[in-house]
């Protein structure tokens, strides 16, 4: 026996949802200028952070660099003048590196015949301007100097600017200023 309840489910395919239509030239163009205009912008963002970050490192080496030159300078022994001079020139370029060499003859005698003795340190130190190849450091220096004259050390204390370049990878001295 059969039974007819008089309707039959409706099974009929899902209506297929229309291709979406192709865009047209401009919207492609738009699209592509928007894309090109965000890696552009990226690309330029990420560039100008390399090159903050490489000023940052180079005034790092060049406030270290600084630092070690102005204790070469105001460590002085007159039994060990030589190599405190040649020490001197090892880190010094253009002006200063030709002063230190026209008057350090002169300079190294008075030494001798004073008997000078002198350490140094550094009380502070500060970046004043930096790019990748040029900086400026300003550096507060002590100094405890003895002499024939005066056997109990005498302390100095000394502002100094010195203006840092790098040649051929390292650091020197090329300017040096009491302030």
């Amino acid at each position: 026996m059969s039974v007819d309840y008089g309707w039959e489910p409706a099974w009929e395919p899902l209506p297929v949802a229309d291709p979406p239509p192709r865009p047209s030239g401009h919207a492609q163009l738009r699209r592509w200028l928007a894309v090109a205009t965000l890696a552009a912008t990226v690309g330029c963002g990420g560039w100008l952070a390399l090159q903050h970050y490489q000023t940052h490192l180079a005034g790092e080496q060049a406030l270290e660099a600084a630092e070690a030159f102005a204790l070469r300078l105001s460590d002085i022994d007159a039994d060990n003048i030589d190599r405190s001079f040649a020490a001197i020139a090892e880190g010094a370029t253009g002006e200063f590196a030709t002063m230190h060499t026209r008057s350090g003859v002169r300079l190294r005698q008075q030494l001798i015949d004073a008997s000078a003795t002198a350490r140094g340190s550094i009380a502070d130190a500060a970046l004043k301007s930096a790019d990748r190849n040029h900086a400026v450091v300003v550096l507060l220096v002590d100094q405890a100097v003895r002499n024939a004259d005066h056997p109990e050390p005498v302390l100095d204390r000394s502002r100094i600017r010195m203006t840092m370049d790098k040649v051929d990878g390292r650091w020197l001295a090329s300017r040096v200023e009491l302030v």
